[in-house]
């Protein structure tokens, strides 16, 4: 309790600095899982591979001290996972990981439809232009609600974090993954953004992807043009051993939003990052992007492959749609159901693509 009393209330009690690296001590309310990987802290590191839940008499906070001599008993639970096993099992068995940004609920659902029928691991992500307009805490309830049902491995990761501050909020949050974007700055300021984050990151358990090289066209509010849509594989390598990135996000000629003309994945930059570097790479930009050509980039090293436009559209033409038909509805559950089949076929579809299917 806080100094007020307030039940589940407990401050976010600070940032330590130890030994040069952030630890983050994290609100218990919001993060109801205590884990194995850090007994010291009243909340645990945020790492939900091995997660532990308290339950007991109804109440919603983690209590100080629980254990033997506390009415509490330890509840294995899948809960949300973070992506760093994920990827490096993707990346030992020459598979992807899909990483599909949500809108809604029927956007979560859907996704999770496809991951449970097909028997994938997936990671759930939101923009930082989708949290400005509802919060951070909306989707991490809705996607922790999905992860808690699910049968499969679920992350919920930060795509394009705006800079430390939305990084720092998405962890309090109870995000397992977040991206930093600091390419848009010069190389230094990337490095020294992104290893603030990455330092973070390491101490809470968290991966932290980050993103070298320009991946073109418009996310969102931010817009990418006139720049060089390929990343340096020699300052990929210096970029990753300076900053401690777990995950890095690659320019090979893919763009985010819609196509005007076929995109061209360039696999010989694939190759030379991959052979530079020993860190997952991840593929933004996919949507559009013929599937041999995604699936030559998963053979040649990329182990997350990220979509958002294409699940915008398939969900607005399912909902148009129905709309079209049944003019007169006013039960907007019934559209925004028409919407989430249409993103559950083409999940589907992706994942089988990504070779994914059966490895939950």
């Amino acid at each position: 309790m806080n100094a007020s009393g307030g039940k589940g209330a407990e401050a976010i009690s600070h940032l330590a600095i130890k030994d040069r690296v952030l630890c983050f001590l994290a609100n218990t309310h919001q993060h109801p899982v205590r884990t194995e990987r850090c007994s010291g802290h009243a909340c645990g590191a945020v790492s939900y591979n091995r997660a532990i839940k308290y339950v007991g008499d109804g109440a919603d906070e983690l209590p100080s001290g629980a254990g033997p001599s506390r009415p509490w008993r330890r509840e294995r639970s899948l809960m949300l996972v973070t992506t760093k096993e994920m990827l490096l099992d993707a990346q030992k068995n020459h598979y992807a990981v899909g990483a599909f940004n949500v809108e809604n609920l029927e956007f979560v659902m859907a996704v999770l439809a496809a991951a449970e029928e097909t028997k994938s691991p997936v990671i759930m992500q939101t923009t930082s232009g989708t949290i400005k307009k509802t919060g951070l805490d909306y989707f991490y309830g809705m996607v922790k609600a999905a992860a808690e049902r699910a049968s499969v491995p679920v992350a919920l990761h930060l795509d394009h974090g705006d800079g430390y501050d939305r990084c720092m909020k998405a962890l309090r949050t109870g995000y397992t993954s977040v991206m930093i974007d600091g390419s848009h700055e010069t190389f230094e300021d990337n490095i020294a953004l992104t290893k603030l984050v990455a330092d973070a990151g390491a101490a809470m358990g968290v991966p932290v992807e980050a993103e070298l090289g320009k991946v073109g066209g418009k996310e969102d509010d931010v817009e990418v043009e006139g720049e060089s849509p390929y990343t340096d594989p020699v300052e990929a390598k210096e970029f990753v051993e300076r900053t401690g990135c777990t995950s890095l996000a690659i320019g090979v000629g893919t763009a985010h939003g819609v196509y005007t003309e076929e995109p061209h994945i360039d696999q010989d930059v694939v190759k030379a990052i991959r052979a530079a570097v020993d860190v997952p790479l991840v593929l933004h930009g996919t949507s559009g992007v013929p599937d041999e050509q995604v699936a030559e980039a998963v053979k040649n090293g990329i182990c997350k492959v990220n979509y958002a436009t294409e699940l915008r559209q398939a969900y607005t033409k399912g909902y148009m749609a129905y709309m079209a038909e049944n003019p007169n509805n006013f039960d907007p559950k019934n559209p925004g159901k028409a919407g989430a089949e249409e993103i559950t076929k083409i999940v589907k579809i992706r994942m089988e693509n990504l070779g994914s299917v059966g490895r939950a």
